[in-house]
Formats: C-alpha cells, structure tokens, sequence
C-alpha cells in the first residue's frame, strides 16, 4: 500500500529519505502530462480539444538537500506549473468566464426591494463578469513557482518548512483518494466551484514528524497584518497511521477571511484496506465556510456601486457560502502494467440552494515504462437541485454545465511522463 507516499511528495519525503546520502544534492524534476479532453453538458456544447493536465498538473522543479552534519539537513523545493499545450502558466475552467445559476439567484433574492430591477440585474452582471475574469482559474497571477516554494531544515525531531506549502486538510484528503487527486474522477473535483479546500497556501510555517508508521503535521499560515487583526490567518494539522494493510488518518484546515472573521474549514477523516488484489479508499470531509474570502476587492466603495457596495458584499457572501458533506468510495488494484480506478463521489450540500453533485467512473492506466504512460479516463457527473459542477482534470477545473441540474460526461486519453 503507497498511498501515503503522496504525502512524501510535498514534505515527508525528505524524512523519509535514505541517510546514505551525498553532503549535498540538487534534482531538477518534473511530469508532462498532456491528451485529448471530451467534456459535455456545456452552454455551447460539448468541449472536444488538447488539454494539459489531463491524469496531474505538469510541472518542473527543484529540489535540494543539504546534509550539514548532527542529523540536520537544508532543504528546499521550488515547483513550477506549466500548461503543456500552450506553454503558459494559467489556466481558465473549459466553461470560460460561466458562474453558476444559483450566484445571480442567491444574489438577487437577497437584495433590498428598493433596488431597481433592471439595477440590480446590471449590476450583477458586471460583478459575476469581474468575479469570473479575476478569480476563477488556476494561477490567473502568473507565478513562476505556484505549486511549491519552500525552505526548511530537517532536524533529529522532526521537519521545520516555511514558504508555499500543501494544506494538512488537503493532503488527507488526497492520501485517501483512490485517484489520489488524478482524472475527473478524483473527489475534490465535485466540489470546485467554488473550492472545497485550500490546496497550497503561501506564508507558512510547517512542523513534520514520520515515526514508524505514524506521520503527522501542523501547519500555521502567517497573517502578516496587525497582530490585534489576524486577517488570513490558517491553521491545520493531520495525523495517519499506516499498517501492513491499512491506513487511516485525520485533517483540519481552519482559516480567516480578509476581515479577521472565520471562513473556510476542513474536517477530513479516511481509512484504506487491502481487499483481493487491490485497495479499498474511503473518506468523509465536512466544508464549512460563512465568510468566504477574497470578495472584498469587487466591492470598493469609491467604485460605480457607491454607497450599494456594503448591500451587494453581503448578497455575494451569502452566495458564495459553503455547507456540506463530501464522501468518497474507491477501489485500485495494479496488475502488471496496467492499473485500474473506480470510484464514487458525492457533495451533500446543506444549505437552502441545496446543489449536490455525484460523480462516478473509471480510470485506466498502461505503463509504457517506469517513467511513460498512456490514459484513459471516463467521468460521469450527476448535478441534482442547484448543482452545476463541469468536470476538469488534474491539472484544471471543469467550471461549470449549461445550466443547474445539468449532467455532464468526461470521456480523455493522454499520456504522462515523469523525469
């Protein structure tokens, strides 16, 4: 069972590195990951191209290691994403600048009678539009290093890591995916829109321990404003065990909006065990988030919404809320060259709007050599009440369908080499 070797990747590895190692070594790495991408159940249609990231995101990097002597060690990484079909370094969902029905709804309903409906209509149209062009993507900023950016020092008690770094409640949930974040069929592709997790934050501070079979993280993300006003602040931690034919283990991520106020948080529980010749993924995550982060800047008062904007922040956060329950059901078994996936995902949404989403299918994998292998991925997603989720890939999201209770269908075939 390797499934908590994805948590090796983003720290761990370093730990559980052999202590034969030369005083000093320097890896540049890296994984192309590209095919072709079918997506239906979209407002123009079915989406048929080249798409990069279809299995995992590309990317290069750097990793160094130091052995400075006394079981100390320097260590960095530095990780880049790419787009290997353009060659650039963002990306916009397959449905482009689309927000969801529920957003505009939500919003409308929650707007004072006293504004005029053709107002308020513009004005939620230039707002999803700003929404849409401004934070719906991955990496819209164009940073070199997105993925990882860190430094630390491994020492005889443990791991000390600063700089952009995975979430403790994302790792748990990526360890017990059967996807292991991979493919449409991954779990945290139904809840994506908006983000169920945070994946990567920048500014932290990270403490890691592997001791036989038990690892575990905390992590603190510095809010690097007033000390009386922590806004941004993160804080997490996860704990796993892992035995001869089983897993389990447990996430939090808890963090602060812009205004010091309490947003998103991740309670993340998961187990794996050997069945026949494969392995049996299960997990369970609450996401809970009553003051969403990041809307502030479309809501300036000295802009064209003047003295509505404080009126028209509330009705977007009360849209942008999250409540629900996110579980998942997998099973993988390799034979050979050839490794399988199937899995089953579902988003239970609490709140009024109640937009579930079911996702379900199969993954298929013939490995070329230890470093090739081609791909194939088929994906249902099943949107019921508000849900309007489109599915995306490794490397991208999927956005959203034509329109709330739309299904789609994800049918892709690529190839994957790692060096």
């Amino acid at each position: 069972m390797k499934k908590l070797t994805f948590v090796a990747a983003a720290v761990m590895g370093f730990l559980s590195a052999s202590p034969v190692m030369a005083q000093s070594t320097l890896t540049l790495y890296g994984l192309l990951d590209g095919g072709f991408n079918h997506v239906s159940g979209l407002k123009n249609g079915s989406f048929n191209g080249i798409a990069s990231g279809i299995m995992e995101g590309s990317r290069f990097g750097l990793r160094g290691s130091e052995d400075i002597g006394g079981g100390y060690k320097a260590i960095f990484t530095l990780e880049n994403r790419l787009e290997l079909d353009t060659g650039s370094v963002s990306n916009r969902p397959v449905s482009n600048l689309q927000l969801p029905d529920r957003v505009g709804a939500t919003v409308a309903a929650n707007l004072p009678a006293s504004i005029p409906a053709p107002v308020a209509a513009g004005a939620i149209g230039a707002i999803n539009n700003a929404i849409a062009t401004n934070a719906f993507g991955v990496n819209l900023a164009g940073n070199l290093f997105d993925r990882q950016a860190f430094a630390g020092l491994i020492t005889p008690v443990g791991a000390f890591t600063l700089g952009r770094q995975y979430t403790p409640g994302y790792l748990t949930s990526a360890a017990f995916d059967a996807s292991g974040t991979q493919s449409s069929l991954a779990v945290g592709q139904v809840a994506s829109l908006p983000a169920a997790f945070d994946i990567r934050l920048s500014n932290t501070l990270q403490y890691a321990i592997k001791t036989g079979g038990i690892t575990a993280t905390l992590m603190y993300g510095a809010a690097e404003t007033s000390p009386t006003n922590p806004t941004g602040r993160f804080v997490g931690g996860l704990v796993m065990y892992k035995g001869e034919q089983f897993s389990v283990g447990a996430g939090r991520n808890e963090r602060k909006n812009e205004f010091g106020q309490k947003s998103l948080v991740n309670n993340v529980f998961g187990a794996t065990f050997d069945v026949g010749p494969g392995t049996v993924y299960g997990q369970y995550a609450t996401i809970k988030d009553d003051n969403p982060v990041g809307l502030s800047p479309f809501f300036s008062p000295t802009g064209s919404l003047g003295a509505l904007a404080p009126v028209f922040q509330n009705a977007y956060n009360i849209a942008f809320k999250q409540d629900a329950r996110l579980m998942h059901i997998g099973y993988k078994f390799t034979s050979g060259v050839h490794t399988f996936v199937a899995a089953f995902n579902r988003l239970d949404d609490k709140r009024a709007v109640n937009a579930d989403t079911d996702s379900y299918g199969v993954t298929y994998t013939y490995a070329l050599s230890k470093r090739t292998n081609l791909n194939a991925v088929l994906t249902r997603f099943n949107n019921k009440g508000a849900g309007q989720v489109a599915p995306g890939g490794g490397g991208f999201l999927g956005g959203v369908t034509a329109s709330a209770g739309t299904g789609a269908t994800n049918v892709a075939f690529g190839i994957r080499h790692t060096f």
